[in-house]
């Protein structure tokens, strides 16, 4: 079983379109920092086909809740 498999994922993958308060956020996904830490392993579920791809920290309540 890879690290991955194990560990909670520290970042999650949203595509966002749009700006300001009219922007779109959707959860696209998951992110976790790679062992000797120059990269990243991302799991996801859908591909946005325009916007962008926005990588952000899992909250600590989000892990306190999954636990």
């Amino acid at each position: 079983m890879s690290d991955t498999t194990k560990n909670r994922p520290a970042f999650r993958l949203y595509s966002v379109t749009g700006e300001g308060k009219s922007a779109r956020w959707t959860d696209i996904g998951v992110a976790w920092a790679t062992r000797d830490g120059k990269g990243f392993t991302l799991a996801l579920n859908a591909l946005p086909l325009n916007g962008r791809i926005v990588m952000r920290e899992t909250a600590d309540k989000e892990n306190e809740a999954a636990a």
